[in-house]
């Protein structure tokens, strides 16, 4: 009777399989874009603020109302791009969490445990960070949530900014991570930032969105009749009281994510790949545009030190983000069957975990919500965000570029494609047909080396007997004084 084999231990941060990669490095690309245009706007958004002479118009653009008020949405250009726009930034959120759900690294709950702890742990460390701060020092705990969320492109951007060659499997964990972490943000919004209900909308929302799930359903096809309708739902959301972004998370979610036969991509994917440059580099840079531009000089930058709740803000991004990722991860390591890729060392997982730190456009909605009604303390929170997205940018630059020698090697390796067949070498260590490739390969290297090998061989040998040859013809003669070999 033999005895039951124990089951290999599960690799945390491991290579990803050659589909996952793929998809990853696709979905990157867009967000690395998308991340660059975001910085542009928050730069462009603080110097339109902040310089005298353009402060006036910044303001006037943002507070400028249009849309038909008989349906109650007259709303200014920065309630628009907050409520409108970022609604399409949480539909890509809810198509990506939907793939990594039924197709992805959440598919598996014991590889789910990992970015789903190490999310959890990285929002309740910010905001027990933020309460702490504000009880000790009498502030407001309204903020709580502020610090709680991560900017996945803004992230993206610096780690392009930087140029660091950073592995694929540390890439998608941040990746994932910022999928979860905008679900629960999602469902903090939801819970927390909902005042009052209009229930007759809320009505008509769900209404809407049993309409949209039979239609997709029904294999309908056609933008003609999804986009009129996801307009509908979003106005009777936001009319409802509940913020309009969840209807937008919550058509992502129904979106057929899993292909069919005779399908390349699903439904979902091919939505996704549409929708997303939209939404990383349109919808979330104007956000970032009206959002962003807040006042900010020097005795306004040492306020932020010197209030609890933007003080709170700040340790919550830096000190919170980094701890409770790298907690997160280190318990989920520590106490299941899992175990660090041979690769990596748990200084780059702390490294990614300060790049988690960076908390942009969702912070901002939040302090937005967050602080309602009271403008200063909004503004003071957006410079907070700000200012611990430049922090945990900084330090997170510091500690990537100390590994990123390593990041190169590794990087190399996974690229590496010596049979030129379009996939990676690593990915087919276990195919004997890349074997034999790769055998046929270096033997013709190796016949052209033992051809090259002869012929110098050769040229040496005639170079040899030239030599020779040359000191035989050279003449002999006698001395002067006697008869010696001259």
């Amino acid at each position: 009777m033999t005895a039951p084999r124990t089951p290999s231990p599960r690799r945390v941060l491991g290579r990803l399989s050659l589909p996952e990669r793929s998809f990853v490095a696709e979905a990157l690309r867009t967000e690395t874009v998308g991340g660059v245009l975001l910085l542009f706007a928050a730069v462009t958004a603080l110097i339109w603020a902040n310089v005298p002479a353009l402060h006036d118009s910044y303001e006037n653009v943002s507070d400028f109302h249009l849309g038909p008020g008989a349906i109650g949405l007259h709303l200014s250009v920065a309630h628009w791009a907050a409520d409108g726009l970022l609604a399409v930034f949480f539909f890509v959120a809810g198509i990506e969490l939907k793939r990594e759900l039924v197709a992805g690294d959440l598919k598996d709950p014991r590889a789910a445990a990992l970015p789903v702890v190490a999310a959890l742990c990285g929002m309740a460390v910010p905001a027990l960070v933020y309460t702490l701060t504000n009880l000790t020092e009498g502030g407001s705990l309204a903020g709580w949530a502020v610090p709680t969320a991560t900017d996945i492109a803004f992230a993206l951007a610096v780690l392009a900014v930087i140029g660091t060659s950073l592995p694929s499997a540390l890439r998608a964990f941040l990746l994932t991570l910022a999928v979860v972490d905008d679900l629960f943000a999602i469902l903090i919004i939801a819970v927390f930032f909902t005042s009052s209900i209009d229930f007759a909308a809320l009505a008509g929302a769900v209404a809407g969105l049993v309409v949209f799930w039979l239609l997709l359903r029904w294999n309908v096809r056609g933008w003609y009749v999804y986009l009129p309708l996801a307009l509908v739902i979003w106005a009777l959301m936001y009319n409802s009281g509940v913020h309009a972004t969840i209807a937008g998370v919550a058509m992502g979610l129904m979106l057929r994510c899993t292909t069919r036969e005779g399908e390349e991509h699903s439904p979902g994917e091919r939505i996704e790949h549409l929708v997303r440059p939209f939404s990383a580099g349109l919808a979330v840079p104007l956000f970032a545009l009206f959002s962003a531009g807040v006042t900010i000089s020097g005795p306004a930058l040492a306020d932020v030190f010197g209030k609890p709740e933007t003080l709170g803000v700040v340790l919550g991004l830096v000190v919170g983000k980094t701890i409770g990722i790298f907690g997160g991860t280190w318990l989920t390591a520590r106490f299941t069957r899992a175990s660090l890729s041979e690769d990596l060392a748990w200084a780059d997982v702390f490294a990614v975990a300060s790049l988690a730190g960076i908390g942009f456009t969702v912070s901002l909605l939040i302090g937005e919500l967050a602080f309602e009604g009271d403008t200063v303390l909004t503004d003071e929170a957006k410079a907070a965000v700000l200012l611990g997205s430049v922090i945990a940018a900084s330090l997170a630059t510091v500690l990537l570029k100390l590994r990123n020698a390593k990041y190169r090697r590794m990087c190399e390796n996974e690229e590496r494609d010596e049979d030129l067949d379009g996939i990676p070498d690593v990915y087919e260590q276990d195919d004997p047909s890349y074997h034999l490739r790769m055998a046929d390969i270096y033997e013709a290297k190796a016949a052209e080396h033992r051809r090259t090998a002869a012929e110098i061989t050769r040229r040496l040998a005639h170079e040899d007997d030239d030599a020779r040859h040359g000191l035989a013809e050279v003449p002999g003669g006698a001395g002067e004084d006697d008869d010696r070999p001259a």
